[in-house]
């Protein structure tokens, strides 16, 4: 069975994102765009609710179902929001490709329903010393988010 996904981000910057999974045992492409972002690094997560009725405040936190600390997305000791940075180029779209093991579209763990937050700021991966590190990667404001539904196969 093959589960494709979308997510139109909304707030100070757009975009579309898609995932791909192809299987249960499969990993998942995020591939798409965002437009608007300033350069440098911006931190890119999935967080715990499809919640936007306070805009990406109501997102709650990263999707992090075991608990664990904040981290970088080649962590095998991360939250499975934790998707790491984009880096824009501040001329033009942002492209997003992106291959990850640990996120799923299948089961108790799905990202179907949660939604992708676009950070202000760099996340320090966990590494930054800073109160927030362990928990957000000190990421900043949410600049934009959505909700990931499942799109049209």
């Amino acid at each position: 069975m093959m589960i494709k996904g979308i997510c139109v981000l909304n707030g100070d910057v757009k975009g579309t994102i898609y995932f791909d999974q192809k299987s249960e045992t499969c990993a998942v492409k995020i591939t798409g765009e965002v437009t608007g972002l300033t350069k440098g690094l911006h931190g890119f997560h999935v967080h715990e609710f499809g919640d936007s009725t306070n805009g990406c405040t109501s997102a709650g936190p990263h999707f992090n179902p075991h608990n664990k600390e904040h981290g970088a997305r080649t962590d095998a000791d991360r939250h499975l929001g934790d998707l790491g940075n984009i880096s824009a180029s501040g001329d033009g779209p942002t492209a997003i490709d992106i291959c990850d093991c640990q996120i799923t579209m299948f089961g108790r763990n799905s990202i179907i329903g949660r939604t992708v937050v676009v950070h202000a700021d760099p996340d320090d991966l966990g590494q930054g010393g800073h109160e927030l590190s362990k928990t957000t990667g000190n990421a900043g404001a949410r600049i934009a988010c959505g909700i990931i539904g499942i799109a049209k196969v």
